[in-house]
């Protein structure tokens, strides 16, 4: 009997653990994980000295409610895309495509992330939660549900809300529009497309049979190798506006142009090679580079204006 006993809550506890893994998947962490550290970029940059513990309280109530609210609409993004995630073989074991949980209880978990993050947000400020309600439909209604069954440009014109998480951070602790948020925000809406157009390379096939028009099944690989390597060229030229706007210093130049160096090196490799070896390198470059880009640029703005250096 203890035996037996024992046997079941330890098949319970697993039966738990997979549930919760369940849940979790549909939140995509480690997307909403890049987003949130871009934000939190956001907040600093906005902060003129070191954050007061008001601040600080105010930063962490606005990452979580940012974290709930991007969650939801992934959420959402696995409920509509689960036909397309059957026929792909990256997205087939996700958990509403391979039927390990129903759409009502994906809903009604997407409906209680949403409602939370809101309820966060209320205490933050209204632009911050305005904002984060139109990243949060744009990608979950804009690009999911609407560019990306009918456009090779879903990613491009999509790419706004994804971009938007450091103009989010910025809100939270100064609720204007700021130029230089913007900056921020261009630069991730450019990075964008090369980014997911390297994962479209190496997973053609797979996008092929899920009828989703990106812009290799559309236009051919040679074509996206080389609006890559365009839009490798343009991020080189925005990833310079902090300096020359004079947001940042020639730390963040320096630091910046050894990672952009690369960045165009694997473009161009990848635009004469054209292997997915090298495509599925740049994709994985492209997140390290970023998070590299976001780091420099408020290491630069620490140093300059909390501690008052360089």
């Amino acid at each position: 009997m203890a035996l037996s006993t024992t046997i079941n809550q330890t098949g319970s506890h697993s039966s738990y653990r997979t549930i919760f893994n369940y849940y979790l998947e549909l939140c995509k962490p480690k997307v909403v994980a890049v987003m949130l550290i871009t934000s939190m970029v956001g907040m600093g940059l906005a902060l003129e000295s070191i954050p007061t513990l008001n601040q600080m309280g105010t930063m962490i109530i606005a990452l979580t409610g940012i974290a709930f609210c991007a969650s939801s609409s992934a959420v959402i993004n696995h409920v509509v895309d689960r036909w397309r995630d059957q026929k792909m073989r990256r997205t087939r074991k996700r958990p509403v495509a391979a039927g390990n949980l129903p759409v009502v209880k994906a809903l009604l978990f997407a409906a209680g992330l949403l409602s939370t993050g809101v309820l966060l947000l209320l205490n933050v400020n209204t632009l911050c939660l305005l904002l984060t309600l139109a990243a949060t439909l744009g990608y979950a209604v804009m690009y999911t549900l609407i560019l990306k069954p009918i456009t090779p440009q879903n990613i491009t014109i999509g790419g706004i809300a994804g971009a938007l998480p450091p103009l989010l951070g910025w809100t939270a602790i100064s609720p204007t529009i700021n130029a230089h948020a913007l900056l921020l925000v261009l630069i991730i809406f450019t990075w964008t497309p090369p980014h997911f157009w390297a994962l479209a390379l190496y997973r053609v096939d797979d996008y092929k049979k899920a009828q989703v028009p990106m812009l290799p099944v559309t236009h051919g690989q040679k074509f996206t190798r080389l609006h890559i390597l365009l839009y490798s060229i343009l991020l080189v030229l925005v990833t310079a506006l902090p300096w020359i706007t004079q947001f940042s210093s020639w730390v963040y130049l320096l630091f910046v142009s050894y990672l952009n160096l690369k960045f165009i090196k694997l473009a161009w490799q990848l635009f004469i090679e054209g292997t997915d070896a090298l495509a599925r390198k740049l994709f994985k470059y492209s997140i390290v580079y970023l998070l590299g880009l976001f780091g420099a640029i408020l290491a630069d703005h620490m140093v300059r204006h909390w501690i008052g250096l360089v």
